[in-house]
């Protein structure tokens, strides 16, 4: 039994006008009307979503001290090699993509979206944390179960879907795993910021020295790869959700959940791990036992990112697919247009 269409429909004859009986399409002025006020909500929320984050991003700038980032070159300088592992893992991943080369104005217009939608999730750690900080270490992993996760993951996964997303040239599965890369280091690139220019990181004095904003940068030069992988494996699911819409809803939340399991798990081992691995071998100082925990973890995400990496690639060459570079559309938008 056909159950995608209305009794009515299913069973007319093709010649049979079903509009507003089973059907609907524009037609009259009123139809004209509900389809621009639904445009103009659906922009309008964008614009606002990115209204505010922007306003929160400049408040930032000029309250919270990252404004250090613009005006001195050794913060910015120090801000960049933070981000440069991160953008590593990126560009691999954007090179894994077998599909057709994505462009560069949706790539920066997803990198700069994640820095603004950042501020959300700043914002809401931000009001949360001391709530949660009550309950002492239980407390903070839940925290980061219930909060830093998911929060952190939904809003680099928003940067994607509110633009890039709806971009014809989003056209393939993986494209979302690239956009969701890109995302991850945007947010890496912004939060990496603030740690610098204010100190924040967990254990750091306000930093006063350039020795100090330097130790801090090579901390969180460790910590942006996982932003990018986490995301990457999000909008994956972001991608396989565009092209099952009838199952789209529980295929980002699969993947949401995934990608915040993998984030939060990763800073309650982070806290922990380290400080075991010191107590049981005493030749093991704590940098190099941080540095070894946040290598094989990163490394069993990238495993786990790989595997769905291969098997799309797998399945893209045993279909015989070709890999479409920017210039051959370009190519063929010269040749065949009028």
């Amino acid at each position: 039994m056909n159950r995608g269409r209305d009794p009515v429909e299913r069973e007319a004859s093709g010649d049979r006008d079903l509009y507003e009986i089973t059907t609907w399409e524009r037609r009259t002025f009123l139809d004209s009307l509900a389809v621009g006020i639904h445009r103009l909500g659906v922009v309008s929320l964008r614009v606002v979503l990115v209204a505010l984050a922007f306003v929160l991003l400049v408040a930032q700038l000029v309250l919270g001290g990252v404004g250090a980032l613009v005006v001195d070159p050794v913060v910015g300088t120090l801000v960049l090699l933070s981000v440069v592992p991160a953008l590593a893992i990126a560009v691999f991943i954007w090179y894994a993509d077998v599909t057709t080369g994505e462009p560069l104005s949706l790539l920066v217009a997803t990198f700069l979206l994640a820095i603004l939608f950042a501020m959300f999730a700043a914002v809401i750690n931000s009001f949360l944390q001391p709530i949660f900080g009550v309950l002492g270490f239980l407390g903070l992993v839940l925290f980061f179960f219930l909060v830093v996760g998911p929060v952190e993951e939904t809003v680099k996964l928003l940067a994607v879907r509110l633009y890039a997303y709806r971009s014809t040239r989003f056209d393939a599965v993986i494209d979302g795993m690239v956009y969701g890369a890109v995302a991850g280091l945007g947010f890496a690139t912004i939060e990496n910021a603030f740690y610098i220019t204010q100190g924040l990181d967990s254990g750091l004095a306000a930093m006063e020295t350039v020795d100090e904003a330097g130790g801090t940068a090579a901390i969180r030069s460790l910590a942006g790869p996982g932003h990018v992988l986490y995301s990457a494996i999000a909008g994956f699911y972001l991608g396989l959700a565009k092209f099952n819409p009838g199952k789209a809803g529980p295929i980002v939340i699969k993947g949401l959940l995934i990608a915040a399991v993998l984030h939060a798990l990763y800073n309650t081992l982070a806290g922990i791990v380290p400080g075991l691995l010191v107590a049981s071998a005493t030749w093991i100082t704590l940098p190099v036992a941080l540095i070894g925990f946040i290598v094989l973890y990163d490394g069993f995400v990238a495993y786990v990112l790989y595997r769905k990496v291969s098997r799309y690639m797998g399945a893209y060459r045993d279909v015989g697919a070709e890999r479409v570079d920017e210039r051959d559309l370009v190519s063929e938008r010269t040749e065949f247009d009028p």
